[in-house]
């Protein structure tokens, strides 16, 4: 620890849960756009509580939110992931790429930004697309509410079912 750490702001370490809410907020971040549906997600993800209500963030998950944020501010996603790779397990970072995948097809799709961050998450984490397709899938499928909006949507052609292909 040099003099200076102590001026730093932020000398909580890196735990998983940690871990997971600031995955998703480089997510969100990626396109430079913060939607309603990806604020909602992270917020559904994390837990938050009723007030009258209305669902907000509770002060524990605040604090959570507002110490990833500045994280993000503060550090490359490369300094990111070399950080938090060797911490987590593989439940955990399968529930980070689950769930990141899910944020960034929550407004409907996932811009490029969002596909190349989520990428370099499954390099760092030595995560085959191959092994995660049926996940993708899966959340694909969840995220595609064209299937009730465009009756030519090919997934509502007679005959056709909905399969998970391992």
């Amino acid at each position: 620890m040099g003099l200076f750490d102590m001026f730093k702001g932020d000398s909580e370490e890196m735990t998983p849960h940690f871990a997971f809410a600031t995955s998703l907020i480089y997510m969100i971040g990626a396109d430079g756009k913060v939607e309603n549906e990806e604020v909602g997600q992270l917020l559904s993800v994390l837990g938050g509580e009723e007030s009258g209500g209305t669902i907000g963030v509770g002060a524990n998950n605040q604090q959570l939110l507002d110490r990833a944020f500045r994280y993000y501010q503060k550090n490359s996603i490369d300094t990111f992931l070399a950080e938090v790779t060797p911490l987590l397990t593989d439940a955990q970072k399968m529930c980070v790429l689950t769930n990141m995948l899910d944020s960034s097809l929550s407004d409907g799709e996932a811009a490029s930004e969002e596909q190349v961050l989520f990428n370099k998450f499954l390099q760092a984490f030595e995560i085959s697309e191959e092994r995660f397709k049926p996940f993708f899938d899966v959340i694909a499928l969840k995220n595609d509410r064209a299937v009730f909006t465009k009756t030519d949507h090919p997934s509502n052609q007679p005959g056709y079912t909905v399969q998970l292909k391992l």
